[in-house]
């Protein structure tokens, strides 16, 4: 069975875990800063545990945990006590541990000793490295046993493991160590009030032939670590804010952190950065996750979106290949570089069984194109957006009903590919499972805005009759799937369509997605609203995956009750997009309040309960954190009620902020537009800006939907463009 395969939910680390993460490497341990191998800990490098093992004992004894906290996103400080051996509670022995993580872990350990009398210390650390698989890790069942050498040489130790022709290896260095084949051991006396301190570095050995940077680890000298440089390069092109409401500034500046630290280089070409889907099982590129993610945080690094989008491309399906479930013009799931998904995928290392990832595809290059990237850039990307429209029109649809529908190739795929990609995410009101192929709504919102994007691009190079021709399938989609999704008597959108086209009946979030495109009739957005706003559906903390008077709800499932800030972020654009301003306000409100309760950090996911029944959010014991489309949903609430948006080959910039009063006022600086670098500030609700580019112009309102413009533009039939809906707080 494929890792990708299971239940998408991750294993539980158990509580307190200190999860630090850095590309595609991350390190889980437990509060003490030991590494267990029982537990789903371990250092992780390129989707293998390169280290299962990492205990730290002064005299025999393990540190009781005293605090750990993350600095960087990459680094955390622990500090412990050594217990005593006589009875007595407190020790004068403190041990701070200061870990890195990059490709390896580097870690300084410092021992204090606050006794009046010097303290004799055998300090010892213990490695073991498994090599096993992330998925195997994640789902407590590692089967492959790695034949295992340990070499001894000096103050280093390697070990070494093989797989049939498989070989993987970890370089311990610890200077000054008495090393064995079993442990890294010092023996020091510390003095009165005194203080000893080392440096130990684990890496893989393929990296080991250069030693690690001496700087791995924050020295005395001038000298930063690589990923401290890196983060310095990512904070100096990214806006700085400042923000009345001290806990959202504090939340959005944590969203910064994260997405900093999430993202990774294609290997092929290091310029261009993507973004990891999350920590800890998801350190890699996703379709869905890592387009979405991008998208969100478009109008802090316009650059992500662009880099995913071409990292995508150059992986994008050319041929059927059941077992991968590879098409023409497909745009992939996931990347897996462990062996058990290279084994079960035929030797390959894509992933391809996402219905959505597609669409988005060519979504997300229309945002891109919007942004005002230079001309060749995008038309490098037209023949990668025509191929994954072809695939839409054609393996998207094999019944040709005009909807995209999927349903897996092989037995091993995931059974459903839409991002409720749980076993068990699609049902009807009663309870039962949907079988397919099944017809998501938020995929035919995705369909739709992918031709309006291909639209505008082709009228805008002055393609007029591929723009009429796409506008108008947009339009024919947007009236069949009003007729053919909407639940007149239930006053919702049914969350799909069966494989016999039945409505499946779930009153679901997934309809919000429908708002953020326009794909939604005008008359029918109020009740949507509604319905989204209504008990059974907002917890008080967001917006359920699904309402709680259906069959198959429990608030504690991964799909199926629980809270998705990235869903609830899509929900707010839609909001806004139609002049739901006061919902859209309420939810923000909600999530943004929520992120307190985890240190200014949303997770992936957390349990639907009633704001009434638990005071504060009920966390779900294996969400991702950081996880990158849960990073970005608090600069997405905030630019959407901005009403932040740009369109650069119109020379337009556009801001009407709604940001409710409790939030303050906003001031930022260096935010990209264009190009250059703007200053905006919102006082009282009223908006200016500063140092637009040459061209440029500011507008209060809303940008122009491409629905809006297409029309302008005299395309496609009349009957296509929704009014937004006006409310006292202004147009949509």
């Amino acid at each position: 069975m494929a890792g990708w395969n299971a239940d998408t939910a991750a294993g539980p680390v158990g509580s307190g875990t200190i999860t630090l993460v850095e590309g595609t490497s991350f390190c889980i341990s437990s509060p003490n800063g030991d590494i267990h191998p029982e537990n789903p800990h371990g250092v992780f490098y390129q989707d293998t545990r390169v280290l299962s093992g990492w205990k730290l004992t002064v005299n025999g004894q393990a540190l009781e945990p005293l605090a750990a906290e993350t600095k960087e996103p990459y680094r955390a400080l622990f500090a412990g006590r050594v217990t005593r051996s006589d009875g007595y509670a407190d020790s004068p022995l403190i041990v701070e541990r200061l870990r890195e993580v990059g490709a390896g872990i580097q870690e300084q350990i410092t021992v204090r000793n606050y006794s009046l009398e010097p303290a004799e210390c055998v300090i010892s650390v213990r490695p073991e490295a498994d090599f096993a698989d992330l998925f195997e890790v994640k789902e407590a069942r590692i089967q492959r046993r790695w034949e295992q050498e340990r070499q001894v040489a000096g103050d280093s130790l390697t070990i070494l493991g093989a797989w049939n022709d498989v070989r993987k290896g970890m370089v311990i260095q610890a200077p000054g160590a008495d090393v064995t084949h079993e442990a890294l051991s010092y023996r020091v006396s510390v003095g009165a009030h005194g203080q000893w301190s080392t440096l130990l570095t684990a890496v893989p050995s393929t990296e080991a032939a250069s030693p690690p940077p001496p700087s791995f680890v924050h020295t005395e000298g001038e000298d930063i670590s690589p990923r401290d440089r890196r983060r310095q390069e990512w904070v100096a092109k990214i806006p700085k804010l400042h923000m009345g409401n001290h806990s959202i500034e504090r939340t959005l500046r944590r969203s910064y952190d994260d997405l900093g630290a999430l993202r990774i280089e294609d290997p092929n070409h290091p310029e261009r950065i993507v973004v990891a889907a999350g920590a800890p099982w998801f350190m890699t590129l996703f379709g869905r996750d890592s387009l979405w993610a991008s998208e969100m945080a478009v109008a802090v690094d316009p650059s992500l979106a662009l880099g995913t989008l071409q990292t995508l491309a150059d992986r994008q399906g050319t041929v059927v290949d059941p077992v991968t479930e590879e098409e023409p013009g497909k745009i992939l799931h996931e990347v897996r570089l462990d062996v058990s998904s290279g084994l079960s995928l035929g030797g390959k290392h894509i992933y391809y069984g996402s219905v959505d990832a597609t669409p988005l595809f060519v979504t997300i290059l229309g945002t891109v194109s919007r942004w005002g990237f230079a001309k060749d850039t995008i038309a490098a990307l037209l023949p990668h957006a025509d191929r994954a429209l072809e695939w839409i029109r054609q393996d998207g649809d094999k019944d040709g009903d005009g909807f995209v529908e999927y349903q897996r190739l092989n037995p091993r795929g995931l059974i459903n590919q839409g991002w409720k990609d749980s076993w068990d995410g699609i049902n009807f009101a009663d309870g039962t499972m949907a079988e397919g192929p099944i017809a998501l709504c938020e995929v035919q919102a995705y369909v739709y805005d992918a031709y309006m994007a291909r639209a505008w691009i082709a009228y805008d190079s002055g393609e007029r009759s591929l723009a009429s021709e796409l506008a108008d399938q947009a339009a024919q989609l947007k009236k069949r799937f009003n007729e053919q999704f909407w639940i007149p008597e239930r006053g919702y959108y049914a969350i799909a369509l069966d494989g016999r086209k039945r409505q499946v009946d779930a009153c679901a979030s997934n309809m919000g997605h429908c708002l953020w495109t326009g794909l939604i009739d005008e008359d029918k957005a109020p009740m949507v609203a509604e319905r989204l706003m209504s008990p059974e559906m907002f917890s008080g903390w967001g917006v359920r995956t699904l309402a709680s008077d259906m069959g198959a709800y429990n608030p504690a499932s991964y799909h199926n009750g629980s809270v998705w800030p990235h869903d609830n972020a899509v929900i707010v654009a839609g909001l806004v997009r139609y002049g739901f301003v006061e919902q859209a306000q309420r939810i923000s409100t909600a999530l943004l309040e929520a992120a307190d309760y985890s240190n200014g950090r949303l997770p992936e996911l957390f349990c639907g309960f009633s704001r009434e029944q638990f005071a504060e959010p009920v966390p779900y014991p294996t969400a991702c954190s950081p996880q990158a489309w849960a990073a970005t949903t608090p600069l997405q609430l905030v630019t959407s009620l901005m009403r932040y948006d740009t369109h650069v080959s119109r020379g337009g910039f556009w801001m009407d902020p709604v940001l409710p009063e409790s939030y303050g006022d906003l001031h930022i600086t260096n935010a990209p537009m264009a190009g250059g670098r703007i200053t905006i500030d919102i006082a009282n609700s009223v908006p200016s800006v500063q140092g637009l580019p040459h061209g440029m112009v500011f507008h209060q309102g809303h940008r122009p939907y491409l629905a809006e413009l297409i029309e302008q533009a005299g395309l496609g039939p009349k009957a296509s463009t929704p009014r937004p809906h006006i409310t006292a707080e202004g147009s949509a």
